[in-house]
């Protein structure tokens, strides 16, 4: 984006209204907000549907299968940010992807709040791929639009827009989370389509105001003849996948297994495309090709620490329903609630970062320093769930405290490297690739767990000192490496 249109973004923009931030936070804070509630509140308890026994409302799938579905589906739909970042920068700007974004999600969650069985579920999964991946990496985006490069204020806003985000997490598996357990999973998912709902409601009636200029442009549009090559490429690619999909898969050529281990390959290959497309593009200048290799070290960490993070949906959440006293002081707990503890942790938490970040200046820690000091904290929230391996053995239930100690520690790490990471994608992004670097953040998430997706078929309970303790100190290992690099690196990037 040019200087000028920076500023005149800028100027369009009440900067003064929410909390010291630009009033579009309160837009985008909101619309988040409903947003991930829908899709957290779906995530607490789509495990436990997909493995309980059909008696029991669930759809009667293995453990592990289910387990590999839960963290391929997180791959695909933050995987799908690409798709989301692409049609932002070349077709739509960021405000319009947005909405089409959330009304597929909202779709989704209708697909799975009528009983479907198998079929529903992955027409649901389908929906909110795409739908997430049109809307999380560029309403994202859009924050970034709200400040100039170099406000000071850039890392405080990202961390209350993520507190916002946490807000959603923190309701939705207690409120999607009791429905669905207690009562019907389809109820659950039905609430989990009003929240998106919500959101989009809160987003059309306050974008004009707030938002004023930002996400309206297209940095890089497509020219009318690209366009007509790119619609016909479009189509014929989709044609000719559903065929192929049609016939791998009533020749039992295409099964889940193998479904799996070909997204989790790609996992791996489409980061390393998307790098080498926008560092050699004619568009991206010498200094934002040395703001793309700084970029590298920041994402290999942040894929380590997103490994261990998003098990907490899966690994952990399987040990809270079979491994953990489900009774705390004389209250009864439902297994999907420690999906709260996650979100509660940063609500409690981000506004201490915020400040101290503010507070902290130009005397703050480094991007890169940043990172790995999260790193270390996810790896060590791994390593403490060893100890209750140790002194209870694989049979016997233990105490939710472990749990709730081990979120805790990954939230603090979170708190080092998410919103930081946020901020620092939107000042190290090539101009002409904007949205779609944002949408390169969340593919270190969708690496993450396609790499999850293999990884998870390891875990039982009498495996659990090794899976713990190698995951964890890779990433401890992996965090003292990142942090005695982080000097060759500029302070700020």
């Amino acid at each position: 984006m040019a200087t000028k249109n920076s500023q005149e973004i800028l100027r369009s923009i009440p900067q003064k209204g929410f909390f010291g931030h630009p009033k579009g936070l309160f837009t985008l804070f909101f619309t988040e907000f409903w947003e991930r509630f829908s899709y957290y509140g779906m995530r607490a308890i789509l495990l436990y549907y997909m493995y309980y026994a059909i008696k029991e409302g669930g759809l009667g799938l293995d453990k592990g299968t289910a387990a590999s579905i839960m963290a391929i589906y997180g791959s695909l739909v933050y995987m799908s940010g690409i798709i989301g970042g692409w049609i932002a920068d070349r077709l739509l700007g960021t405000k319009r992807t947005v909405f089409y974004g959330g009304l597929l999600i909202m779709a989704g969650h209708i697909a799975l709040a009528f009983p479907g069985g198998v079929t529903a579920l992955f027409i649901s999964m389908g929906l909110i791929v795409i739908g997430t991946g049109l809307l999380k990496p560029n309403v994202s985006n859009i924050v970034g639009d709200l400040y100039d490069k170099e406000d000071p204020r850039t890392d405080a806003g990202f961390s209350i827009f993520y507190m916002g985000i946490n807000l959603g997490g923190l309701l939705a598996p207690v409120i999607v989370g009791t429905l669905g357990q207690k009562y019907n999973f389809h109820l659950g998912f039905g609430v989990a389509a009003i929240g998106m709902l919500i959101g989009l409601i809160i987003f059309l009636a306050t974008r004009k105001k707030y938002l004023g200029l930002s996400g309206s442009y297209v940095p890089n549009p497509l020219s009318p003849e690209e366009k007509k090559s790119v619609f016909l490429k479009f189509g014929i690619s989709t044609v000719v996948i559903v065929i192929a999909g049609a016939i791998l898969i009533s020749n039992g050529i295409l099964t889940i297994d193998r479904f799996i281990m070909l997204v989790s390959i790609l996992g791996i290959i489409i980061p390393v495309v998307y790098f080498l497309v926008m560092y050699f593009s004619k568009k991206t200048t010498k200094q934002e090709q040395k703001s793309l290799l700084a970029y590298i070290p920041l994402f290999i960490a942040a894929m380590m620490f997103w490994a261990i993070q998003e098990q907490g949906a899966v690994i952990l959440a399987q040990y809270a329903d079979e491994r953990t006293r489900l009774s705390f002081a004389g209250f009864s707990l439902q297994s999907s609630w420690f999906q709260s503890l996650n979100p509660l942790f940063i609500v409690l938490l981000a506004p201490v970062f915020a400040a101290l970040w503010m507070k902290l200046g130009k005397r703050q820690p480094s991007t890169h320093k940043k990172f790995s000091l999260g790193l270390v904290l996810a790896g060590v929230s791994f390593l403490v769930m060893i100890i209750p391996a140790i002194y209870a053995g694989p049979n016997a239930l233990v105490s939710p405290v472990w749990l709730v100690l081990s979120f805790l520690i990954v939230v603090l790490g979170e708190l080092c490297l998410s919103p930081v990471g946020l901020a620092a994608t939107t000042r190290m992004a090539p101009a002409a690739f904007s949205a779609q670097t944002m949408s390169l953040w969340f593919l270190s998430n969708a690496s993450a767990q396609a790499i999850n997706a293999q990884i998870v078929k390891f875990y039982s309970p009498e495996t659990e000192i090794l899976y713990f303790g190698i995951i964890g100190g890779t990433a401890v290992l992996l965090g003292v490496i990142l942090f005695l690099f982080a000097s060759v690196y500029k302070r700020k990037v």
